[in-house]
């Protein structure tokens, strides 16, 4: 690692100056060649340095190495080899420190990828044999013996069993599997033998998608990060302009040249931004790595940044305030259909949605004993339905607007009202433009769901509002059991996206959903926040953060920690700059050498550092 080197290289530079001063010190008369030892040191430190000014300038980019080599170089001009040593010493062992915080921060985030093993036991027709991961398909059954973790993201066939999923949703206690559960690779199987079916490929699993999307993230700047960096690119000639003038102005007012020039090079030290340079970006770096820890996917520092300044929330309800585990709570046959060819076309029409709904849908036609038919032509219509052919006929299921718009027979209309009126859901089950049932479902609130809006409101968010597809009666009742009491019910996702931009007036606005069709108001808030272990592809895609649990606790959590980093980056701003305009003056005046101004200079640089290092520890409950 560079950051290895650099420390290794400092430490040869700082035993050769030690050896220099010994020398120097208990030798008399001091041998001629000591001065060697002291040269011998500033090449060594000053390898990196050099070499990164050498780029800089040949790609007309000046930047603090360049300072630095400027420093030590005009030291040198004037016999000053023990203040240019001890000045690329620091700078060398400075850099080296802040890339040891650095890696450390991103090994947080690759590490991710590395929980998943390499290799699989698959059970191909009877016969255990272990293979590459990267060999499985899917559909292949896999088994996860008691403390191995998961090769592969897939659903549970066989057994039952605790696992522990921390390391992708941050949940501190196992969550107990069974048979169609879903599991994801990393996590760690606690004490039964587990058959599981692969579900997505190797390189397509949760949690090689969030440590692919957080290490592309980093590329995302926030506002902070480009302004500091913008500031050191125009500050850096700006401060090699000025120190000329520093040097001539003082030997103007008497100074002799070796005065004059040696606290020009003081000023250039202490006027250099390395700390400032590194104040936002690592601090940014370690809140995305410490987030991603707590379960928490944030795609760049720029949604960082956004996510520690909301003011306004806006929720989807099904499968985000709610469990998204409804159950089907009663079919209406009409036009003489009976209720197994009735969940025969629904399930055959849901059999690979993502929809919460669906699952109710498939665990009822399972109960049943359904038929299996096979649909051709499925096609998803964004907040109302599927649409598919089935034995030749045109089928649908959806919320009444499937229909498009075809006046319903009373009847139907009737029982629709009836259950709306009683706070539950309804689908229409239709072949050949005939409406043969009416499904009710009824979906429950998340736990702590309630305790987590009042978080919220605690946390700054002064706006929360929730923005469904379902009827008023349905999204009130969710309203009312979680505490939200702007509602806005039967939506379509154009509409959702009005709401979000009315929001928007108020304050910047996260939107949290996990369907397709909260897709459009995701890109269109401020932020998108995806319900990631269940959220659709599209939405998590869309979105701008991910919590990869379902555990909504998990976000108030990350708009503390984004808060935190925000703070932390104001103090980093706040040392850098404090400690760059009192080492100016102090050189300016002659009350501090070069030495001093590079003990101080670099000691804020490490000081900054590691105070952004502090958020990968970081803890809501000691804040």
């Amino acid at each position: 690692m560079i950051a290895d080197g650099d420390v290794r290289r400092s430490l040869v530079a700082g035993a050769l100056l030690i050896a220099h001063w010994v020398i120097g010190a208990t030798v008399d008369p001091e041998p001629s060649w000591v001065w060697m030892l002291a040269g011998l040191a500033c090449v060594i430190a000053g390898w990196h340095p050099v070499e990164t000014s050498i780029r800089q300038i040949a790609a007309r980019t000046l930047d603090i190495d360049v300072l630095m080599v400027v420093a030590a170089i005009g030291a040198c001009a004037i016999g000053q080899w023990d203040d240019a040593g001890i000045l690329l010493f620091l700078f060398s062992l400075s850099h080296g420190l802040e890339g040891l915080a650095t890696e450390r921060a991103s090994s947080a985030i690759s590490a991710l990828a590395e929980l998943a093993p390499t290799e699989a036991t698959r059970v191909l027709d009877g016969i255990e044999e272990r293979v590459a991961v990267s060999s499985l398909a899917i559909g292949d059954m896999v088994i996860v013996r008691p403390g191995e973790r998961f090769p592969i993201d897939g659903v549970v066939a066989e057994g039952t069993s605790s696992v522990d999923q921390s390391p992708m949703t941050g949940e501190s206690v196992p969550v107990r599997k069974e048979p169609n559960d879903e599991c994801f690779a990393g996590t760690l199987n606690g004490e039964g033998l587990l058959r599981v079916r692969a579900r997505r490929a190797a390189g397509e699993t949760m949690m090689a998608r969030m440590a692919r999307l957080v290490e592309e993230g980093q590329a995302n700047r926030g506002e902070a990060q480009r302004l500091t960096a913008r500031f050191t690119r125009l500050y850096t000639p700006i401060v090699l302009l000025a120190v000329p003038a520093v040097v001539g102005g003082l030997m103007l007012a008497g100074h002799g040249f070796d005065d004059a020039f040696l606290r020009g090079m003081a000023v250039l030290i202490g006027a250099s931004p390395c700390a400032l340079a590194i104040s936002t970006p690592s601090a940014v770096l370690a809140g995305i790595a410490r987030a991603a820890r707590g379960g928490v996917l944030v795609k760049g520092g720029a949604h960082l940044e956004t996510l520690g300044s909301l003011r306004c929330m806006a929720f989807d309800k099904t499968g985000t305030l709610t469990t998204g585990r409804a159950t089907v709570r009663s079919i209406e046959c009409f036009n003489g259909a009976s209720s197994a060819r009735t969940l025969a076309i629904a399930e055959a029409l849901d059999r690979h949605s993502s929809h919460p709904y669906a699952h109710a849908v498939r665990d009822a036609a399972r109960a049943a004993n359904a038929p299996r038919v096979e649909p051709t032509q499925v096609t998803d219509v964004p907040g109302m339905g599927v649409r598919a052919f089935i034995d030749g006929r045109a089928c649908a299921l959806g919320s009444p607007r499937i229909i498009d718009g075809t006046p319903l027979p009373e009847s139907v209309q009737a029982r629709i009202d009836a259950l709306r009126a009683k706070g539950q859901a309804v689908a229409l089950v239709v072949e050949e433009d005939r409406v043969l049932a009416v499904l009710s479902f009824e979906d429950l609130p998340r736990n702590g769901a309630a305790e987590v809006m009042a978080d919220l409101g605690r946390s700054g968010i002064v706006r929360i509002a929730m923005l469904t597809g379902d009827a008023p009666a349905v999204a009130d009742r969710i309203g009312a059991a979680v505490g939200i009491t702007e509602i806005a019910a039967g939506l379509m996702p154009e509409q959702k996206i009005e709401c979000v931009r009315d929001m928007r007036a108020t304050g910047r606005t996260g939107m949290v959903g996990d369907g397709i069709n909260d897709a459009p108001a995701l890109a269109c808030a401020d932020l998108g926040i995806a319900m990631g272990a269940r959220g659709s592809d599209v939405a998590l895609e869309a979105a701008d953060v991910a919590l990869m649990g379902d555990d909504l606790a998990r976000l108030p959590w990350a708009i503390a920690l984004a808060r935190q980093t925000r703070r932390t980056i104001t103090q980093n701003v706040v040392i850098a700059m404090g400690v760059m305009a009192i080492l100016v003056t102090l050189a300016s005046f002659g009350h501090i050498g070069l030495g001093g101004a590079v003990v101080l200079h670099e000691g804020s640089t490490v000081i900054v550092a590691f105070n952004a290092l502090r958020l990968l520890v970081w803890d809501r409950r000691a804040t």
